[in-house]
């Protein structure tokens, strides 16, 4: 999994034939479902809108306050991710399970029978004994060396082994294998990509929600999905966020290949950054923030975790987390700059609540302010509804001064491009309800 940040998708794997080859770049789009949609499997139909959108800034708040680990071995986590869900499949036959994917995370795995020591799951478990196309890697590939130098290990049989820890304590361990991977896509195609490496758990424990069977990293690391999708997709991934229960039948999507391009009029773009700490990262650098066309609020440049760097761009993390004295005069100037009442989040999660029945009140221009893209937030981006009768900022203060993170409240209704063999990250606006 990623960093307590992390963009982060639940996947519902599914079946698919036809294979992709990476000689060609090829372009699809999957769903992507919300966890609190009617499609998800988390879905809990006793609980109304607002609860919903509490339980979303709860989580949020929780991944904040785990913080970032910064002891390499781990990955920097709060794990109860998982935002959004898509469809896959695993194996041959293909077969159906659920896993979180994840932005900051760089391995696929999945628990897998027999499991030695497993979290409870409720869907049935991969059996790779079942699979044709299952084969286990060899300590001698080149392939081995996908899970990092300080997450692998050899058999006795020399066959490679994974292990991963998280930041709360959860971890996963197991054969590291070579299986086809699938999806299904929205016009109907099934695409398949053969030969990925993944990891089979048999020993994994901690805080995942019994509805999933791992995670799908989309990270920037070797053994990331993207990245192993290789020049099939030319490094290219791109979503839409539809706004927090605007249709909760209405999916979200996920494009790959040249489905994937954020070009033309509107559009912009800032480079992604590695860092040497968590490499897996996509790492941004935010030069400013502003209110109204003379409050800017400059950001530090640089930071001990992400290097060159200074913001996380997260798509499962809702809120987004600045510096506390960036935030704190961001706040200030909001507040002051609405014609709106102060109230207090019934919620008591948020600390810049205001009063109104409607959305038809004046706001501010406000951008983020990245290297070379400057973007601009509407309404839907800077303030969530949390009752009949209130709004709040969608805004926090990061418990870490030295890392913050893009949220995705702040990511609604654009779309945003990931270019991994260009590194860059564009964004443009767009109506994603009706994508």
């Amino acid at each position: 999994m990623a960093p307590n940040v992390s963009l982060v998708i639940v996947f519902l794997i599914c079946t698919a034939v036809v294979s992709v080859t990476t000689g060609h770049e090829d372009g699809f789009t999957v769903e992507l479902i919300h966890r609190d949609s009617r499609k998800s499997p988390m879905y809990n139909p006793s609980e109304n809108h607002y609860l919903r959108v509490a339980n979303t800034l709860r989580r949020s708040i929780s991944r904040n306050t785990a913080g970032v680990v910064t002891n390499t071995v781990e990955a920097p986590i709060f794990n109860n991710r998982g935002e959004y869900l898509m469809k896959l499949s695993l194996g041959t036959p293909p077969f159906p399970i659920i896993a979180v994917a994840d932005t900051g995370s760089d391995i696929i795995w999945t628990q897998c029978e027999p499991c030695i020591d497993c979290y409870k799951q409720d869907a049935p478990m991969f059996n790779p004994s079942k699979s044709t196309t299952y084969s286990k890697v060899s300590c001698s590939s080149p392939i081995c060396s996908f899970t990092g130098d300080d997450r692998r290990s050899c058999s006795s049989t020399s066959e490679c082994m994974y292990s991963i820890s998280y930041g709360d304590n959860s971890h996963s361990e197991g054969d590291f294998a070579l299986d086809t991977l699938s999806m299904d896509s929205t016009s109907g195609r099934l695409v398949a990509f053969p030969r990925t490496a993944i990891g089979c758990g048999h020993d994994n424990s901690g805080t995942f929600d019994a509805n999933v069977s791992g995670i799908v990293g989309l990270g920037l690391g070797p053994a990331s999905l993207v990245k192993q999708m290789g020049s099939a997709v030319a490094g290219k991934f791109s979503y839409c966020l539809t706004p927090i229960g605007s249709d909760d039948v209405k999916s979200n999507k996920l494009n790959f290949g040249s489905n994937a391009n954020v070009s033309g009029s509107g559009a912009v773009s800032t480079p992604i950054y590695i860092s040497d700490k968590f490499k897996s990262f996509y790492s941004l650098k935010l030069k400013a923030v502003s209110v109204g066309r003379k409050n800017i609020f400059y950001v530090r440049a640089r930071s001990s975790i992400l290097g060159e760097a200074n913001i996380i761009i997260d798509s499962g993390t809702t809120l987004t987390l600045l510096p506390a004295d960036v935030y704190q005069n961001f706040a200030e100037t909001i507040s002051n700059s609405i014609n709106l009442q102060r109230t207090d989040d019934p919620n008591r999660f948020l600390n810049y609540c205001f009063a109104t029945t409607t959305d038809d009140y004046k706001m501010p221009h406000i951008a983020m302010h990245f290297e070379g893209a400057n973007v601009r937030l509407h309404r839907e981006n800077v303030l969530v509804r949390v009752s009949d009768e209130v709004v709040c900022l969608a805004f926090a203060s990061s418990q870490d001064n030295d890392i913050s993170i893009y949220g995705n409240i702040a990511q609604i209704n654009f779309l945003v491009g990931y270019d991994i063999n260009n590194m860059s990250i564009s964004f443009k606006r767009a109506n994603c309800v009706a994508m």
